[in-house]
């Protein structure tokens, strides 16, 4: 009995034991749960008796420098569901019908989302009103209806490199949408409601709500008019030259920094990224599988690519600039310096080669930049020094990153000083050699043109918030000196007679100082009939207003120099922006005498009067019926012709018609000759009146060859020098 009684207090003092310890367990668990977890688990609690739906922010809008909307967010709609209600509701397959029906989904992919474990899913984004309207028609219970945004650019393909673009969820992916994402998606809001235990929503009064904010607003430093004339005659070079490899232009105010224009070709619709054109599109589609993805995405990127910024290339002739500021600035070189050119220079053990193989002969420095001559410029690195060299090329900027606003922003290679001998610095002193960005050089042909300081180029000009009210602005950054002021004017000055008298004649602008430096480089690997065409130029010479670079990879029409197709683009988008900026044109006394007239208006009047008139203006007529009053006249009045030009008068509804000869590929004269006979009017643009030396070709005319016009008709040809670098 005593041994029973002994085992069953054992017993019992086990299972006290046991108790105790489970006690002591649960107290330490719950003490944990409380202390160290209890923060935890109450968000994971309130979590399950809560329902949260996202409110999205308004992505800020993107503006040129003057206030138009280049970038804007619209309104639309998002249809979302809750399956936990749904479920409850017993409708799912009424709301699966009505959702893929309505929003023209895969049957099966709604019904994934309906009934999945998940409290939220979004069946559909970016929604118009007209269908959120048929989904709230529908009243169906656990489908949300909630406002969303969708960004839109209103001009479609306009400055899409710098712009980029936005994805599905609003995140910028390229461009100052990609840069200044942070800034631009703002905060999303929040609804937050209470729920009971099976999800179904609580009363109002459980609902807190959490006011999104909205997104900064940028402003940008490009200018909307004169990016509109950049795209216009970059695309049409990029067109007219069968450009293979891609073009870029850059148009900066040098005084600033500000970039006011940037292109590159070919671009892309901003409201359709993902989308290539049709015969890219389609020999992807002849692919299969990962050779196929592989494909579409480095199509993409090639189109994405910002060829001004990330793209390095041999700049050729126009690092010329580079090389003639670094030779004044270190006084090695005199205008009263004689040099000959007989077609090439030895180098070490290498004869280099001019363009121009027969020679310049004796000439001046001036001349040797006019020219564009390689043994000069061999000729002053070897005065320079490698050292000398090396130190102006790092303070131009060549080595570093501009810290523009723009991802993917490339340094190209340059040699090492131990690899830096005596040819190398011969080549690179004319360009061939060194791997730049059209940035940097333009950053760099800035600095020669204001006075010598080295800027920092910029895109952004300020933040401002809803309001309208600015946040942040961005101001002008002087990196560095490089230059004096002396050396700099000196350069403008060279660079004006390049223009004017060099092989840069083709960016001549009547009525406005035009310097710039032409370029042509062969692409690598030696040999392969692949080039780059660009042209560099700033005006007006004396107080530089804009400086524009034109790239052209690998032209593959009737010319490829530099100063025969880049140097006209320069000239034409100079000429209609510093127009559009007011800058007033100052006109030489050979311009003054060669001034357009402009035709008068005389219908209306008697013949004899309509003569006295038009003779008035040093202008030609001719009466065209019997009639004793003129009804209609070519060219109309308040037209600018020059002066000697035919004006047709008529006195009856009898119309005479000619056909346009095709007049190109001609020289002036004889192109004038070919459309005076044939009655028409010549006009002659691209080059200085009356300058046909060298050699000038007629390379476009409009109205084109063939169409049938009105005697008398005005008819523009326009020409080019030929014998340019």
């Amino acid at each position: 009995m005593a041994k029973r009684e002994l085992q069953m207090k054992k017993r019992m003092l086990a299972i006290l034991v046991i108790f105790t310890c489970i006690a002591v367990l649960l107290i330490l668990r719950t003490g944990y749960l409380q202390t160290i977890q209890g923060e935890e688990l109450q968000k994971q609690a309130i979590a399950q008796q809560t329902q949260d739906k996202q409110i999205s922010a308004k992505r800020g809008t993107i503006y040129d420098r003057n206030g138009k909307a280049l970038a804007i967010s619209a309104s639309v709609f998002r249809v979302s569901v809750s399956p936990n209600i749904i479920k409850e509701e017993k409708n799912a397959d009424k709301v699966i019908d009505t959702l893929s029906s309505i929003l023209e989904l895969d049957r099966e992919s709604v019904e994934k989302k309906v009934n999945s474990n998940t409290y939220y899913q979004d069946i559909k984004r970016k929604i118009e009103k007209d269908v959120a309207d048929k989904i709230l028609e529908a009243d169906l219970a656990g489908v949300y209806v909630s406002e969303d945004t969708k960004r839109y650019y209103p001009y479609g393909n306009f400055a899409s490199h710098v712009i980029g673009f936005t994805g599905d969820d609003n995140q910028g992916l390229n461009g100052i949408e990609m840069v200044f994402d942070k800034e631009l998606k703002g905060t999303p809001g929040r609804i937050v409601s209470a729920s009971n235990a099976k999800g179904t929503q609580m009363p109002y009064k459980y609902e807190q709500y959490i006011d999104a904010k909205d997104g900064m607003n940028v402003v940008l430093t490009i200018d909307e008019v004169i990016q509109h004339f950049t795209e216009k005659y970059l695309k049409q070079a990029y067109i007219d030259n069968k450009v293979a490899a891609g073009a870029a232009c850059i148009v900066m105010n040098p005084k600033t920094g500000e970039i006011v224009a940037m292109a590159s070709q070919p671009d892309f619709d901003l409201n359709a990224p993902f989308t290539l054109d049709e015969a890219t599109q389609a020999e992807i589609d002849k692919l299969q599988g990962d050779e196929k993805k592989n494909k579409q995405n480095e199509a993409l990127q090639k189109m994405w690519r910002n060829k001004a910024v990330v793209d390095c290339y041999e700049p050729g002739s126009t690092f010329k600039i580079v090389t003639a500021s670094m030779a004044l600035e270190e006084n090695v070189v005199k205008d009263s310096d004689r040099f000959t050119c007989t077609g090439s220079k030895k180098v070490g053990p290498f004869n280099i080669s001019c363009h121009k193989h027969a020679g310049h002969g004796t000439q001046t420095f001036e001349q040797g930049v006019q020219n564009s001559c390689n043994p000069v410029f061999m000729e002053l690195g070897a005065r320079i020094g490698a050292d000398k060299f090396i130190e102006y090329y790092n303070a131009f900027g060549f080595r570093d990153k501009s810290g523009i606003e723009l991802p993917g922003e490339a340094i190209g290679p340059f040699y090492t000083r131990e690899n830096f001998n005596e040819v190398e610095l011969a080549t690179s002193s004319f360009g061939q050699g060194p791997q730049v960005t059209p940035l940097q050089l333009i950053s760099a042909v800035s600095a020669v043109a204001n006075g010598g300081k080295l800027l920092q180029p910029y895109l952004v000009k300020q933040l401002t918030d809803q309001e309208g009210n600015v946040v942040q602005s961005f101001e002008t950054t002087v990196v560095r000196e490089v230059i004096s002021e002396s050396t700099s004017k000196r350069m403008c000055s060279i660079l004006e007679s390049v223009v004017s008298e060099g092989t840069g004649k083709n960016a001549y602008i009547k009525g406005f100082r035009v310097a710039g430096k032409t370029g042509t480089s062969e692409k690598l690997p030696r040999g392969s009939n692949k080039n780059i065409a660009s042209f560099i130029g700033f005006a007006p010479a004396d107080d530089p207003q804009l400086v524009c670079l034109v790239l052209l990879d690998e032209p593959n029409g009737d010319q490829y120099f530099g100063g025969t197709i880049a140097a006209p683009v320069v000239r034409d988008i100079l000429n209609d922006s510093l127009t559009y900026l007011g800058v007033e044109p100052e006109y030489s006394g050979d311009e003054v005498a060669s001034t357009e007239v402009m035709v008068p208006d005389v219908t209306g009047s008697t013949v004899d009067a309509a003569k006295k008139m038009i003779l008035a203006q040093n202008l030609k007529v001719k009466v065209i019926g019997n009639g004793e009053e003129i009804i209609s006249q070519v060219p109309q009045g308040h037209f600018s012709v020059t002066e000697n030009s035919t004006v047709i008068l008529y006195t009856s509804d009898t119309e005479s018609l000619v056909t346009v000869p095709d007049v190109t590929k001609l020289g002036v004269n004889e192109a004038k000759n070919i459309l005076t006979n044939a009655g028409l009017n010549p006009k002659i643009s691209g080059i200085a009146d009356g300058d046909k030396a060298g050699q000038v070709v007629s390379v476009k005319q409009e109205p084109a060859a063939g169409e049938k016009v009105s005697q008398g008709t005005v008819v523009t040809v326009e020409f080019v020098h030929t014998d340019v670098d």
